[in-house]
């Protein structure tokens, strides 16, 4: 008996840092909206997912007419996710991988189309850790 309170004892304990780390996360990615003078509003969704050698889609829509800012971290470092935007056939539109793992890219999209944004963490960096991505439009 004291083996099972003990064992749920530190999978509350374990699940409980892993909410505060990713908590510290989401604050990482707000202030990326508006890194390098950006002005950029969260579309009011966080997405988030625990990886471990895997990788999270997330759908969503990018509407003609409108500059979003995609946001990603996984820590302290900046560059320990990728991203990479799909449209629905799964042709690759963009990935941050081409340009060093960047913690954002800015989207000037011409056409509304609906897109799949897959994380994953980049598996020399990091491999197991709260993910975390914000999507913004330009104000």
């Amino acid at each position: 008996m004291k083996l099972i309170i003990s064992l749920l004892l530190s999978i509350f304990a374990l699940s409980n840092v892993n909410a505060q780390d990713c908590e510290r996360i989401v604050a990482s990615c707000e202030a990326l909206l508006q890194e390098d003078g950006g002005s950029f509003i969260s579309d009011g969704q966080v997405y988030t997912a625990f990886l471990d050698r895997e990788k999270a889609e997330f759908k969503t829509t990018f509407y003609g007419g409108t500059t979003y800012r995609i946001a990603a971290s996984a820590g302290d470092k900046e560059n320990y996710v990728i991203f990479t935007i799909k449209d629905p056939k799964g042709n690759i539109l963009f990935s941050n991988k081409n340009y060093k793992n960047a913690p954002y890219w800015d989207f000037k999209v011409i056409e509304t189309l609906p897109v799949t944004v897959e994380t994953e963490l980049d598996l020399d960096l990091k491999v197991t850790g709260c993910a975390v991505m914000l999507i913004g439009f330009e104000k």
